[in-house]
């Protein structure tokens, strides 16, 4: 299993970049979001998913991991591949594809070319709890979709699971809390959580 590669970017187009690493030129499929991350840069590190089939061995390339982990999220539904993940990746921000499956916003969803009504139900049906869980998602990212910077979020996150509650729990009322004050400040957000936990 392949995490990521690091090197040289050789080759960089929308769709597709080659990272050179220790001679071997690794092709790997990316998204918008990553190619604009990419663009003007000579080295890269780049998170790797590796999609294997019969007739195919694919790399799927991501700027950062909370790009991979929802992409990850998003091919676990029925319905959704690879293409279909990638495309979703280059037309809405990773906040915004959490945001709208939240949100329950079913026209958003569907306005990603191949994204069908059913295919954009599914998707909220099967990923809503995940998301705000903290599916598919790097430590606060979850908690960022609220708004809030996360490194506040992070920081409350980290704080409660020291002192021994459930990030299912705590994902489930940060993100409330951040709602209804925005701007809080870090030690509020943790007192008013340890309220409701």
């Amino acid at each position: 299993m392949y995490d990521y590669v690091k090197g040289d970017i050789v080759e960089l187009q929308p769709a597709r970049t080659v990272i050179e690493c220790g001679g071997v030129g690794y092709e790997m499929l990316i998204s918008l979001q990553t190619y604009e991350y990419l663009q003007g840069k000579e080295k890269a590190q780049i998170f790797v998913y590796q999609y294997i089939r019969e007739d195919e061995n694919t790399f799927y390339g991501f700027a950062d991991k909370d790009e991979r982990e929802l992409f990850k999220l998003l091919i676990s539904v029925s319905g959704i591949g690879v293409s279909s993940a990638r495309m979703m990746l280059s037309s809405l921000t990773a906040e915004e594809i959490r945001n709208a499956i939240i949100a329950e916003d079913i026209h958003r969803i569907k306005s990603v070319k191949g994204i069908g009504l059913k295919s954009a139900q599914r998707l909220v049906l099967e990923l809503k709890d995940k998301i705000v869980k903290g599916g598919g998602a790097d430590s606060a990212a979850a908690l960022v979709t609220a708004g809030q910077d996360s490194l506040i979020a992070e920081e409350a996150a980290t704080a409660l699971v020291m002192l021994g509650f459930a990030k299912a729990n705590i994902y489930k009322v940060l993100p409330e809390i951040i709602r209804n004050s925005p701007g809080i400040k870090v030690e509020a957000l943790i007192k008013e959580a340890l309220k409701r936990l």
